[in-house]
């Protein structure tokens, strides 16, 4: 992926099918893949939190998978809000 040259840092929320389906482990591969650096979790109402960061292309490539997720995910929304940039080196499954 072509750098932008600026960064971005994101959280977002992601519902619906999202929890036992290896949301987070498909989500820490395409972070990986992209770049982005950041951490995945699953909550108690069933919603799966991310904090992503790293190269403004990347981040937006990576929300853009949210919407998809991995092949057994149905996900039915993703809210995205801006976030401070806290210099993380890896994405990481918590």
């Amino acid at each position: 992926m072509r750098s932008s040259g600026s960064r971005r840092a994101t959280d977002l929320t992601v519902t619906g099918r999202v929890q036992g389906v290896s949301f987070r482990a498909s989500a820490a591969q395409e972070a990986s893949r992209l770049g982005v650096a950041g951490w995945v979790r699953n909550e108690p109402d069933g919603s799966v939190a991310i904090h992503a960061e790293g190269d403004a292309d990347a981040v937006e490539a990576f929300v853009r998978w949210l919407y998809d997720g991995p092949r057994l995910a149905r996900v039915q929304h993703v809210d995205a809000r801006p976030a401070a940039d806290g210099g993380d080196a890896d994405f990481r499954i918590q």
